[in-house]
């Protein structure tokens, strides 16, 4: 299998064997995006192999990093400050990007707009306008708040915020604006987020204040460059691990994996869903847990998933609710309206192509309800265009009737461009 305008995806009857996954997006992004504004030289190993990062680094040589790639390996020169772009800045698909690197541009005193593909011109940015106005820059959006965003950046000042949407990307924008800003900068959570901005800031040599809800740093203080391998990104393990929860004979090895607690819920769940985790690995890089995984699953039991779950798990819940059919008792998920502001309407998207595939959904405006004890049968999937549809679907057909055809497969390399070969790979038939 590889990616292309349609793919069939045959069922299986096994998974088994062992993946080195790419880089973690998250990681890898926030890693670039921070070498940037940092003195020296930054090596990264094992960097992100998905487009949207690819749209990072692109934009942040555009601001005057010097990037040398070679494969996984990256390299980045920063000077300790962006220069002004000679063109709008190129997003494409990704909303990190557009995001999180508004938090640093807005701390320089220039114009620049940030812009993306049609995906990402549909996608919210109020989110980080209020804060960034709040600082003193002048960033603008369409008259929605979407994309394209224009930016005049300033000298910043320190704030107190409180994301109104639990966001990983808002608190992470927010911080690295924090840095350029005068005075103390404060990030409170209702709901704990991931923390790889946290971590990577003090990679690179930024002091700063955690508990459990708030993050507080100093602004004015100096980046500096740093040596890092980024682990394995565990929202694609994610696909691999559902796809090994659905036959009982299954053994998975997942090599150099991100475990942070803020992101390895997708462990949690399986677990309580009957799988079992052995932990073979476990050290500590720059903060960052890394390990090898062996997961053997169980029988398939049921979930609800709502509340403070749902920000460690967003990006996992299309590939769980595809799955769901297959499990004992179904699964719920609650509290998570975010799902219909990605790069499609997740909720929506998953409930159409479960029904194509036989299953029985209750869709509801901030989650789903999916039945177990389900046959599925091959259909035509819609992968509206997104990664996490596609490979979520991918893992479905496994255990389905019959083949699907996944339409517009080629969006996976958004994230994975790897991802069919190596789920190929992994199967028997």
């Amino acid at each position: 299998m590889g990616p292309g305008s349609s793919q069939e995806v045959q069922p299986a009857k096994n998974l088994s064997g062992s993946v080195r996954l790419p880089g973690d997006k998250s990681v890898s992004h926030r890693y670039a995006m921070l070498a940037a504004i940092a003195e020296g030289t930054t090596r990264l190993e094992n960097f992100s192999a998905a487009v949207d990062c690819a749209s990072t680094l692109r934009c942040i040589e555009a601001l005057g990093a010097i990037v040398r790639r070679e494969g996984p390996k990256v390299e980045i020169d920063g000077s300790g400050t962006l220069t002004v772009p000679s063109q709008p800045l190129d997003c494409g698909n990704s909303g990190s990007t557009m995001r999180m690197l508004s938090g640093i541009v807005a701390g320089h005193e220039f114009e620049c707009e940030l812009f993306g593909d049609e995906s990402l011109s549909r996608r919210p940015m109020k989110r980080i306008i209020e804060p960034l106005t709040r600082m003193g820059a002048d960033v603008r959006g369409t008259a929605d708040d979407r994309p394209p965003l224009h930016i005049k950046g300033s000298k910043l000042r320190g704030v107190d915020y409180r994301p109104a949407v639990a966001s990983a990307q808002v608190k992470s924008c927010v911080l690295f604006a924090g840095v350029l800003a005068d005075g103390e900068t404060t990030v409170e959570e209702e709901v704990r987020t991931r923390d790889h901005g946290e971590l990577a800031l003090r990679a690179f040599g930024v002091e700063l204040t955690r508990t459990r809800t708030r993050v507080s740093l100093r602004g004015g203080q100096k980046l500096r460059s740093i040596e890092a391998y980024v682990p394995g990104d565990i929202s694609s393990a994610a696909f691999f691990l559902c796809a090994a929860a659905l036959f009982p004979e299954s053994s998975l090895v997942l090599d150099s994996l991100l475990l942070n607690p803020t992101r390895a819920g997708i462990l949690d769940i399986l677990t309580a869903m009957g799988g079992k985790v052995s932990f073979l690995q476990v050290e500590q890089q720059h903060g960052e847990l890394i390990g090898t995984i062996q997961f053997r699953p169980g029988k398939l039991k049921g979930a609800t998933i709502s509340g403070s779950q749902v920000a460690g798990l967003i990006d996992e819940l299309p590939v769980l609710a595809a799955i769901a059919p297959y499990s004992e008792e179904g699964i719920e998920i609650r509290d998570a309206r975010e799902l219909r502001v990605k790069e499609s309407d997740r909720i929506a998207a998953v409930a159409q192509n479960l029904r194509a595939m036989g299953a029985e959904v209750e869709e509801r405006e901030d989650g789903l309800r999916v039945p177990g004890r389900q046959k599925l049968h091959g259909a035509e999937i819609k992968s509206f265009g997104d990664h996490r549809i596609a490979m979520a679907f991918a893992v479905a057909a496994l255990r389905a009737e019959g083949p699907t055809i996944i339409d517009d497969a080629s969006c996976i390399a958004v994230s994975y461009p790897d991802f069919l070969k190596d789920l190929d790979r992994l199967v028997s038939r």
